[in-house]
């Protein structure tokens, strides 16, 4: 990659770098300052402001993303917790705090996210037309090779509706099936599991997608058939849901369950599961030591996106489901390429539509603060430092 800096006052400037995705710092002294107050929140924060720019944001990180393990000296790593920022207590996944971190990011605007998701409002990674690879640990472990070149028109839909349905035939989902859907989203898998005949009890904290997906089941006929309800995933641990359910799915809802509550959200998934039962998840993920290593900290996607969120690993899954549950992982699918396409387009479909987010009320700072976190997002997938999975587990029968 290549750094350039913008001439000083005397006229001087530098250069950094060997060629490659490039980077101008405009404003040197914010843009140092910044780094130096706050680490890569700084580094995030320079882009919003202008200090520094790029005309491609994720080509410029997934340099960097790449190599993160290694790019700072082990021995400066283990000053890490001395000198990043920790999570605030306000931003705590606690039930006090859920309801305002989620809000912060779903309650944005319907009508913004309708702007660059497709029809199906479906906000998670396409699974594109593709061949599935043997992963490292044997058969049940796929890896989805990288998505083929489409076009941008119907194939997107598709390509989240094939996600969706894989999703649903992992959980085991047809005529009759019991299903809770943890976190709500915009309706769309809770109306593919309706049309299968399944029962759905779909749960959100966000107020606007409540009012939205209720309206979508609705107008697809299966208000019969799916009922949302405004609650907290803590809430399905009562004894009324005690193995109440025939299959569980959960879309990217992990994420924001906050690494202190994860044993609570999958003893509670345990809890309203009946023997035998399916859960199929999607869940972003990131490499185990990279999780260690930056556990209870607070990163820039944190304060400006997902307050409270953090991804857990693979591994930290399978030692809290061995440990503290009678849910045992029985496939896995890894996607992070199909992410990293979807997030282009997210990305090129949002700034094509730069005058209807102005009309919204949302202002130029919003626009470039949400295309950094799109392409911030794309970097990770696309460096392969995060990755996105469909987990399927299967409560054993201990009677």
């Amino acid at each position: 990659m290549l750094v350039e800096e913008a001439p000083n006052s005397r006229g001087i400037g530098r250069t950094f770098g060997r060629g490659g995705p490039r980077m101008v710092i405009h404003r040197p002294e914010e843009f140092y300052a910044r780094i130096g107050r706050d680490g890569l929140i700084g580094f995030g924060e320079a882009y919003l402001t202008g200090a520094r720019d790029t005309d491609d944001p994720a080509g410029f990180l997934t340099v960097p993303a790449a190599r993160i393990a290694t790019l700072i000296p082990e021995s400066l790593q283990r000053a890490r917790a001395v000198v990043t920022h920790r999570t605030p207590h306000h931003h705590r996944s606690t039930e006090a705090n859920s309801r305002a971190n989620i809000a912060h990011h779903y309650d944005l605007s319907n009508e913004l996210f309708a702007l660059f998701l497709d029809e199906t409002l479906s906000y998670s990674s396409a699974l594109f037309t593709t061949a599935f690879v043997a992963g490292p640990d044997g058969p049940d472990h796929l890896v989805a090779t990288e998505p083929e070149a489409t076009d941008n028109g119907s194939d997107f839909a598709e390509a989240r509706a094939r996600k969706i349905e894989r999703l649903l035939d992992e959980a085991g989902v047809t005529e009759g099936s019991r299903v809770p859907e943890i976190g709500t989203g915009w309706g769309e898998l809770a109306i593919r599991a309706a049309r299968r005949g399944a029962h759905v009890h779909s749960i959100t904290l966000s107020v606007e997608q409540l009012e939205l997906a209720e309206q979508r089941v609705a107008d697809a006929g299966f208000a019969d058939h799916v009922t949302i309800e405004l609650l907290d995933y803590r809430a399905l641990s009562a004894p009324e849901f005690a193995a109440a359910y025939d299959a569980i799915v959960s879309v990217e809802m992990i994420e924001a369950v906050g690494h202190e509550f994860w044993g609570t959200y999958f003893r509670t998934i345990d809890h309203a599961l009946a023997p035998g039962g399916r859960v199929a998840i999607r869940a972003i993920t990131m490499p185990h030591d990279r999780m260690l290593a930056t556990r209870g900290t607070q990163t820039w996607i944190n304060k400006y996106v997902f307050p409270g969120g953090f991804l857990p690993s693979v591994r930290v899954i399978d030692e809290i489901t061995a440990q503290q549950t009678s849910l045992r992982r029985t496939g896995i699918l890894e996607l992070g390429s199909h992410y990293a396409e979807t997030l282009r387009r997210w990305d090129e479909r949002f700034l094509a539509q730069r005058d209807a987010v102005i009309a919204l009320g949302f202002d130029d700072a919003f626009m470039r603060m949400w295309h950094f976190y799109l392409e911030y997002s794309r970097a990770g997938f696309a460096s392969g430092y995060i990755n996105v999975q469909q987990i399927t587990l299967v409560k054993e029968d201990v009677r």
